[in-house]
């Protein structure tokens, strides 16, 4: 049986160290895994953890605000407790809602992929905890996409393109749990902040969510499933272009496409230039978010058939190359404005974290294939850079 960090905090509230108030930053997709229908805010305040305020991320701590958009302060109806929302006028703590805390506690569930928002909530509370000398305590959860280091993806962030979806340099798929990115980031950035990690009990590296038992709990709107969470490392890059991902289906970033997309066309290109451990198959899909909301889009649907060997962000490389060659008047690069980029300018190198690449797909001589995109998604010395931070074997 699996133990969040959070599971052991309720069993055992003497492993806060004696903090008196203690701020929490959570949302309704942080549960229990002794009881996945028990949010954790609620287990911690039970089992008399002295919980004062409540902190949230992109989406609220509903975790069901739109994708991008700004979120108030407000009041939890569930504890009644004060919530400060971290994703609208501010990003990280200011000094007021750390003021009389003697600790903050992080549990959120993560993804795996550099650019979802929660990673950057957390760097961005331990910036403002260090700043104001006041503790960190991550409540560790899985990495989804589990911890084999060896399947780790790039590009590493260049810092030139740091933003909200990417804030310092690690990979896109970085194999790591928010415990140990926030390890990596106490040696490397925060070095005077006190920060303790809870960890799991009985996760390994080679676990992905599936190996773990529990049930998937959405962690934002469109993250329904652990099917769209394993391939949202490379679909995402799609955000950043004139194609839908899926949002408001029943299968985001597992497809992408436009009334206007040849699948045929992009099908018989893909065989070329042979992803890996993935099937492609013609879909129709009707978005329920822009763009073409409302719209019948033909579409690419993606169907994962050897996790082994998948690699998502070299996939989504491969796709969007397959897209670009087959559609040069149709296909365009798109903004997307968010209340962390409001004008929605240079999305695609946020995301990738690279400023050269989106060059290469706009170039006349077209030269994307699987040796480009393998050197790409090379994560350098990341193994050697993270291996004093791992917490799990």
């Amino acid at each position: 049986m699996i133990h969040f960090g959070a599971d052991r905090l309720v069993a055992d509230p003497s492993l806060l160290g004696g903090a008196q108030r203690v701020g929490l930053v959570t949302n309704d997709a942080a549960q229990l895994a002794a009881d996945p229908e028990v949010r954790t805010r609620s287990a911690l305040i039970r089992a008399g953890v002295p919980i004062v305020r409540l902190f949230s991320p992109e989406h609220g701590l509903s975790a069901s605000a739109a994708d991008g958009t700004a979120v108030a302060d407000g009041t939890d109806p569930l504890t009644g407790l004060p919530v400060v929302s971290l994703y609208g006028e501010r990003t990280r703590p200011d000094e007021e809602s750390l003021r009389n805390l003697d600790a903050v506690l992080f549990d959120i569930p993560d993804i795996g992929a550099r650019f979802y928002t929660y990673t950057w909530t957390l760097f961005h509370v331990m910036a403002a905890c260090a700043e104001g000398g006041v503790p960190v305590i991550v409540l560790d959860r899985p990495n989804p996409l589990g911890g084999d280091l060896a399947r780790a993806e790039g590009p590493v962030l260049d810092l030139a393109c740091r933003s909200f979806v990417g804030e310092e340099a690690i990979p896109v798929r970085h194999q790591l749990t928010l415990g140990e990115l926030s390890r990596l980031w106490r040696r490397e950035r925060f070095t005077d902040l006190e920060l303790r990690v809870i960890t799991c009990d009985g996760w390994t590296r080679a676990m992905r969510w599936p190996d773990i038992g529990l049930p998937w709990v959405p962690t934002s709107p469109a993250m329904p499933s652990f099917d769209s969470a394993q391939l949202y490392p490379g679909l995402c890059l799609f955000e950043a272009t004139n194609l839908s991902v899926g949002r408001g289906t029943d299968a985001p970033f597992q497809q992408v496409g436009a009334p206007w997309l040849d699948v045929p066309a992009v099908l018989a290109d893909l065989s070329q230039r042979i992803p890996k451990g993935v099937e492609f198959s013609e879909t129709v899909f009707t978005p329920g978010a822009a763009p073409y909301i409302a719209e019948p889009c033909h579409g690419v649907h993606v169907h994962v058939t050897d996790p082994r060997v998948l690699r998502p962000v070299a996939l989504g490389l491969l796709l969007l190359a397959a897209i670009v060659s087959t559609h040069r008047l149709r296909f365009q690069w798109a903004r997307y404005p968010t209340a962390a980029n409001p004008s929605g300018e240079g999305h695609f190198e946020r995301l990738i974290g690279q400023r050269d690449i989106r060059r290469r797909f706009d170039a006349s001589s077209f030269d994307i294939d699987a040796d480009v995109v393998r050197d790409w998604t090379s994560v350098g010395d990341w193994v050697e850079r993270v291996t004093p931070s791992l917490c799990y074997e």
